[in-house]
């Protein structure tokens, strides 16, 4: 399709205000010809040589400056905020854009704002911003127009948490299913995790993401934690930075921005950030030991972004203000000691543990003075951008503290190469994003994630005759996606029985009462499903269903630790995801067909004597 030619002159001036104010050249009606985007499918892909700068430090910074120069104080205010916008197209009118913000489509929040980024969500929060790879190329690209055609002209970071597993992701199919963090650690292979991240920014940046909030650099040491868990590498430090450090590196080749989260570490708490305010009673001699090195590791490795976290850390700042509104952790730790020159985001300001105490005139202010460049998902963003500029004017913030942060959202900008055409290719999009490539070695690295605890009897692998498999337990899509799986296999007859996250007794013996009449049972345990009711129902459901005397195989498809509640299980194996991927990894384990590789990344304390452990890192059987 053809572009309009009044677009096409907008994105042409647009082109060259931002090349005159950046110092470049600005490209010709017919370069610009051959590089503006017509309709939404442009050429380009922004940040493809990975995290090389376009130009030396001294050029960026003199670049950043003269931009710094042309923009007006409300400029510089809103490159601080990262705003979420509704719909699937610039265009789209939303209710939800005009209760926010006071219009109607994300085109208008730009042009209103002229925020410094956006975050893209999937339907499942609302904004609905992640369909298939076309239409997210064209929502990137009509976000990109906004932008440039205004104000100062300055592209957006478009950015996105796009983990990889099941528990934190924006990106559904096509896009290709990567494992979790912890999934990558049990391969103990780096250079799956290097892929995995690689992966995972190609596809991003084809669709003009180029911002991922990845990777989390928690090392999770308490099994209770509600937040982090398998996003968590692991609870092994030396591990953690390690594959931190991978990760970073892949993201980079990839095409895309990193960001390491959440600083200081967030792996020791059993507090959801979202909803309270976590305490990490850490000494600073067991954050050094613990929690900073991969921090420190991924910093050295050129990490490009460091979230914060909404938690209190007493050891650092006596105060007990959080860490993203703590000057002592945010500039006095890691931008001082620490000795990181890049961009400090925020976590999600709209979170429980931000919002307790401050209040939406407060936040972004208290955040800025701590030494935070990106302020996320302020709420009340009127409010919020009002009590910055207010703050500013008053001196309660200098100019000086508000330059340094916009001057490091410009370098980021122009190291990303988002000057002056930050748009992408709809036609390259649809090609890369789930290309047959990517899904073969997503498959390979899923296959040897599944890690087998406990086999008890020669439970497993399972026998090729023919036989009859009740899949139960928790979740009606893995259920179904692992029925299929197996049920693929010839011989194999499957029945599917959902029991829910706290299955009740007349499902038990629904449950049970179907096993009885089956060769083989297959459990799916997800005790981080349950809430504060721990998965204790599950248990009780695997405990009648093994009374059958029946084979019975559990799988954890989260968290590993499900087993301290039934720990005498003939045969367990954790997958840490529950995607259709890691689904039929599983079937191939069960059957045989591929062995268990993986490994634990973590300990697995008792339940009834947590400082015991039930099984030690490290752990994996094979067959």
């Amino acid at each position: 399709m053809q572009q309009e030619p009044t677009t096409r002159r907008r994105v042409i001036a647009a082109a060259a205000g931002v090349a005159a104010a950046v110092g470049a050249t600005a490209p010709s009606a017919s370069a610009a010809s051959a590089t503006a985007p017509p309709a939404g499918s442009p050429a380009g892909h922004p940040g493809a040589a990975g995290s090389s700068p376009h130009g030396s430090s001294s050029a960026i910074r003199a670049r950043a400056a003269a931009l710094l120069r042309r923009m007006s104080l409300e400029e510089k205010i809103g490159q601080l905020f990262v705003v979420e916008i509704y719909g699937q197209t610039a265009e789209t009118e939303h209710a939800r854009n005009r209760e926010l913000y006071g219009v109607s489509t994300p085109a208008q929040v730009i042009e209103k704002y002229r925020p410094g980024g956006v975050i893209y969500f999937d339907a499942r929060r609302g904004p609905d911003n992640v369909r298939e790879p076309r239409q997210i190329a064209r929502l990137s690209n009509g976000l990109q127009r906004a932008a440039v055609r205004g104000g100062a002209r300055v592209p957006l970071l478009v950015s996105i948490d796009q983990e990889g597993g099941s528990v934190v992701y924006r990106m559904l199919e096509p896009t290709t299913q990567l494992p979790g963090n912890m999934a990558l650690a049990a391969t103990r292979a780096t250079r799956d995790a290097y892929d995995s991240a690689d992966i995972i920014a190609d596809e991003l940046a084809a669709v003009g993401i180029n911002q991922n909030y990845a990777p989390v650099a928690d090392v999770n040491i308490n099994p209770e934690n509600p937040v982090i868990g398998v996003r968590s590498f692991g609870s092994d430090t030396d591990l953690c930075v390690e594959f931190v450090s991978t990760a970073v590196r892949g993201y980079h080749h990839g095409g895309v921005a990193s960001a390491a989260k959440h600083f200081p570490g967030h792996g020791d708490t059993d507090v959801d950030s979202h909803t309270g305010l976590p305490e990490i009673t850490h000494t600073r001699e067991e954050l050094d030991r613990i929690d900073l090195p991969p921090f420190r590791a991924a910093i050295r490795h050129g990490v490009d972004t460091i979230m914060t976290a909404h938690i209190v850390v007493p050891s650092l700042d006596p105060s007990r203000v959080p860490a993203t509104m703590s000057q002592p952790i945010v500039t006095g730790l890691l931008r001082e000691e620490l000795g990181f020159d890049g961009l400090i985001a925020t976590d999600a300001l709209d979170m429980g543990g931000a919002t307790a105490d401050f209040p939406p005139d407060v936040a972004p202010v208290r955040a800025l003075q701590a030494g935070c460049d990106q302020l996320v998902l302020a709420p009340q963003l009127d409010t919020a951008f009002g009590a910055v500029l207010a703050a500013v004017r008053s001196g309660k913030v200098s100019e000086e503290r508000l330059d340094a942060s916009v001057r490091r959202v410009m370098e980021h900008k122009l190291r990303r190469r988002l000057f002056p055409l930050p748009y992408v290719s709809e036609r390259r999009a649809a090609r890369t994003v789930g290309s047959r490539g990517h899904r073969a070695r997503a498959r390979e690295i899923t296959e040897r994630s599944i890690t087998l605890l406990r086999n008890e009897s020669g439970a497993l692998p399972l026998a090729g005759s023919s036989s009859t498999v009740l899949v139960t337990g928790w979740g009606t899509a893995p259920l179904a996606d692992l029925a299929r799986a197996i049920g693929s296999r010839r011989g194999q007859r499957t029945t599917t029985l959902e029991t829910g996250t706290a299955p009740s007794s007349a499902t038990i013996t629904q449950a049970t009462e179907a096993a009885r009449t089956h060769d083989v049972t297959v459990v799916l345990a997800n005790a981080a499903a349950a809430g504060k009711e721990g998965g204790a129902a599950q248990a009780k459901l695997i405990e009648s269903l093994v009374a059958t005397g029946k084979r019975v195989i559990v799988a954890g498809v989260r968290l590993p630790y499900d087993i301290r509640r039934f720990p005498d299980i003939p045969a367990y194996l954790a997958t840490y995801s529950y995607t259709a991927p890691s689904m039929t990894a599983l079937a191939r384990v069960l059957y045989g067909e591929t062995r268990p590789h993986g490994k634990l990344p973590v300990t697995i304390p008792r339940l009834d004597s947590p400082d015991r452990p039930l099984y030690p890192f490290g752990h994996g059987l094979h067959y």
